[in-house]
């Protein structure tokens, strides 16, 4: 798996000859509109987290263009079954063999609307296995003991975690998370986005190293082999 960082908590990942796309929030993020062109962003996939704007805004215009599935839970998929675009729903606990791997779906613990105030149903993350690696994207989440459970089915290459605290897990939090799943390898994402969520990155690399831990914070457009 290649993973690219494409800003807030989008990214790309590259699997074999797939490509898939997490919570594209590109075109309005001011630390990525001018480093990022969603029309040259060709995934088959679009992982959808939960409905909130800096998660979706960019996923009609993408999946338009390219005809990509978009994955999350019952109700966002049918938010946009009825716009007329090709969708596989999940839920909680649940998973499905794609063509590019497995893909669970994982509690999170945060809100979940659409701008327009529809329902955007409950919030959640992602377990994807490929390629003899798995990932664990978390999505919007506070620190949950529902995370100890995942360490028991799946032995992870890489997590990738909210770090910017205000609206998620913040740092220590995060740090906590990586103990649960025993995972020392951690992209951090969602932050530095607003002002809410600025961190000092020096001070976050230190915290995880004493906690016996990686913490990969990428320049935007940047990729991490896993």
């Amino acid at each position: 798996m290649i993973i690219s960082f494409l800003g807030h908590a989008c990214i790309s990942i590259e699997i074999g000859q797939y490509n898939i796309l997490v919570d594209p929030f590109i075109t309005a993020n001011e630390k990525t509109k001018d480093l990022v062109d969603i029309d040259a962003l060709n995934p088959n996939y679009i992982l959808v987290t939960h409905a909130h704007q800096d998660h979706i805004l960019d996923v009609e215009a993408i999946a338009r263009r390219t005809g990509a599935t978009i994955v999350s839970n019952y109700e966002i998929a049918m938010y946009y079954q009825a716009k007329g675009f090709t969708v596989h729903p999940m839920n909680h606990g649940g998973s499905w063999n794609f063509d590019f791997g497995k893909v669970k779906y994982t509690n999170a613990i945060h809100t979940s609307s659409f701008p327009d105030g529809t329902y955007g149903g409950q919030p959640g993350g992602f377990i994807i296995h490929a390629m003899d690696k798995t990932l664990y994207i978390a999505g919007d989440t506070a620190l949950s003991m529902d995370m100890q459970l995942i360490p028991m089915q799946y032995s992870l290459d890489l997590a990738i975690l909210p770090i910017g605290d205000n609206f998620t897990m913040g740092v220590e939090d995060a740090i906590l998370a990586a103990d649960f799943l025993g995972c020392t390898e951690i992209l951090g994402y969602h932050y530095d986005t607003f002002g809410y969520i600025e961190i000092n990155h020096a001070h976050a690399i230190e915290k995880f190293q004493v906690g016996g831990k990686t913490l990969h914070l990428l320049d935007i457009g940047a990729k991490l082999e896993v």
